[in-house]
C-alpha cells in the first residue's frame, strides 16, 4: 500500500462535515479518497475504443465535457456511440468549447441533436468583436466523461484523431498524449463539475429560451433549483456522506480530482503541483506542450534540482504554435544553469500535460504549466498517489525521454545576451498584455 504524505499543517485535510453544503468544491486543496481504480491510457488510439465501449454499456446516463471535437477519423467512433446512447434512451449531455471546436460543422452538431443529445456551447463567438469581451479569453479546456457516474475519463486528450491537427492536419505519427479511466469515489466531483459546465453553458448561450420554456413548466421552480444546484456544483448529501466516508479510507488506490476555475479553485492545480515539486526527494519529470510558469514553480524546480532531485522536462520539439516555442526557450538558460535538464519531443506534436514526483504521486489533465492554463481557463485533472500506477506511467515517459532530443546547455550556463533578454522581455510583454486582455490581475 503506497503511503500517503504527511501535508504541512496549513494542506492538512478538512472535514467534509465541516463544508457540507459545498463539500470538496469548498476546499482550495486536493480532496484525496481512496479505494479507486485508475487505468492508464495513452493517446486516442487507447482511449477512443474504451470511451467508445463504455458509452455502448451505459444504461442511465453520459455527460461529457470537452473543449475540441473533430468528427475526423477515430473520434467519430465516439460521436457515433453517443448517437447510439441518447437513441436507445440513455439521458446524454454533452458541452462543448465555443472556440475550440468552432471548426465543427453545424451539421454534426445538429446530427447530435436529432439524435437526442442535449448539446450546449461554452460561450461561443457570435461575432467578431466578441472577443472584446474579456470573458470570452476564459475558455473551457476541460477533457471529462462520467459514464453511468461510475466510469470516468480525465486527461489531455480532446475527440479528435491523434494524427489530425485542425491548423497543421495530418500527419503520418500520432501525437503524444494520456488521460486515464477512473472508477471509485473520485468520480462523483467529476461528474458535477460537467453538470456544472453543461448548466452554465445552457442558461449562457439560450437563456431567453430556458426561461421562457421555464416559465411555461409548471414544475419550474423544481427545474430551478436543480439548474441552480448544478451551476454550484453542490453535492446531495449521501454523495457528501460518501465522499466523507471515501476520505478516510487508506486503500489504494489514493486519488483526487483538481479542478481550476474562476471561482473558488483558482489555483488549485498549481498549488497541487507546487507543494508535490517542493516535497520531491528523488526524481521530478514534466511533460507539456505549453510551458512559462510562475516563479514561484521555478525557484521550485531550481530548489529540487539543487539538493539533488533528478529535474526532466519534455517539452514540444515540434512546434504547433511559435510564440508558446519562444516563451518555454527563453526560461533554458535560467533553469539548465541549476542543473535541470530540458528535453524536446522529437517524433510528433506533444499534447501530454504530466507530472510524476517520486515515482509515488502523479496528475494527469488538461492544464499545461502556462498563462492561459494556470490564470485564466477552466482546467481539471487527476492526482493518483499510489506506486504502481505511476510506475507503469514512468515507464511510459522512459520511452518518450528516449525519443526526445536534449536540448545542450548553452557554453556559459547562466549568461545572457542582448538577444536572449530581448526575446525574454518581449515574451513577458506579450504576456502581461494578454492576461491583462483577459480581465486576469495580480503578478504572475
Amino acid at each position: 500500500m503506497t503511503a500517503r504524505p504527511e501535508l504541512p499543517p496549513s494542506e492538512s485535510t478538512v472535514s467534509y462535515e465541516a463544508l457540507a453544503p459545498l463539500a470538496w468544491y469548498a476546499q482550495r486543496r486536493p480532496v484525496y479518497t481512496g479505494g479507486n481504480v485508475a487505468t492508464l491510457l495513452q493517446g486516442g488510439r487507447e482511449l477512443f475504443p474504451a470511451l467508445r465501449d463504455s458509452i455502448d454499456r451505459a444504461k442511465r446516463s453520459v455527460w461529457m465535457a470537452v473543449y475540441i471535437v473533430s468528427p475526423e477519423g477515430q473520434s467519430s467512433t465516439v460521436l457515433q456511440a453517443l448517437m447510439r446512447a441518447a437513441r436507445r434512451g440513455v439521458d446524454v449531455h454533452v458541452v462543448v468549447d465555443g472556440v475550440g471546436s468552432r471548426e465543427a460543422s453545424p451539421q454534426l452538431w445538429q446530427s447530435m441533436e436529432q439524435a437526442g443529445v442535449k448539446l450546449a456551447i461554452y460561450r461561443p463567438l457570435h461575432r467578431l468583436w466578441s472577443i472584446l469581451d474579456a470573458g470570452q479569453w476564459r475558455r473551457m479546456h476541460l477533457k471529462l466523461c462520467v459514464v453511468d457516474e461510475r466510469a470516468a475519463f480525465i486527461g489531455g486528450i480532446n475527440l479528435i484523431d491523434d494524427h489530425y491537427d485542425l491548423t497543421h492536419g495530418w500527419s503520418d505519427t500520432p501525437r503524444l498524449d494520456y488521460a486515464v479511466e477512473a472508477q471509485g469515489p473520485v468520480v462523483t466531483p467529476m461528474l458535477h463539475t460537467i453538470k456544472a459546465m453543461w448548466t452554465r453553458a445552457k442558461v449562457g448561450r439560450d437563456w431567453r429560451d430556458d426561461w421562457v420554456h421555464l416559465a411555461q413548466d409548471p414544475n419550474k421552480l423544481q427545474h430551478l433549483r436543480e439548474m441552480w444546484q448544478r451551476a454550484r456544483l453542490r453535492l446531495t448529501p449521501h454523495e457528501q456522506s460518501q465522499l466523507s466516508a471515501a476520505e478516510a479510507d487508506d486503500r489504494p488506490m489514493r486519488c483526487a480530482f483538481v479542478l481550476r476555475d474562476n471561482l473558488r479553485q483558482r489555483r488549485t492545480i498549481e498549488l497541487a503541483a507546487l507543494q508535490a515539486i517542493l516535497q520531491a526527494k528523488e526524481c521530478v519529470d514534466i511533460v507539456t506542450p505549453y510551458f512559462y510558469p510562475r516563479r514561484a514553480l521555478r525557484r521550485a524546480l531550481k530548489q529540487a534540482a539543487a539538493r539533488g532531485v533528478r529535474v526532466r522536462l519534455l517539452l514540444q520539439g515540434k512546434l504547433d504554435y511559435r510564440i508558446a516555442g519562444m516563451a518555454a526557450q527563453v526560461l533554458y538558460g535560467e533553469l539548465q544553469s541549476q542543473g535541470i535538464r530540458i528535453y524536446e519531443y522529437q517524433p510528433a506534436f506533444l499534447h501530454a500535460k504530466v507530472l510524476c514526483v517520486d515515482q509515488q504521486w502523479a496528475t494527469i489533465g488538461s492544464s499545461n504549466l502556462d498563462p492561459l492554463s494556470l490564470l485564466l481557463n477552466l482546467e481539471a485533472n487527476l492526482i493518483v498517489q499510489d506506486a504502481p500506477f505511476v510506475a507503469a506511467l514512468s515507464e511510459k515517459l522512459a520511452s518518450d525521454f528516449a525519443l526526445s532530443r536534449e536540448v545542450p546547455p548553452s557554453a556559459s550556463p547562466g549568461s545572457d545576451n542582448w538577444r536572449t533578454r530581448w526575446k525574454r522581455h518581449w515574451v513577458a510583454f506579450v504576456a502581461k498584455a494578454y492576461l491583462w486582455m483577459a480581465g486576469a490581475t495580480g503578478r504572475y
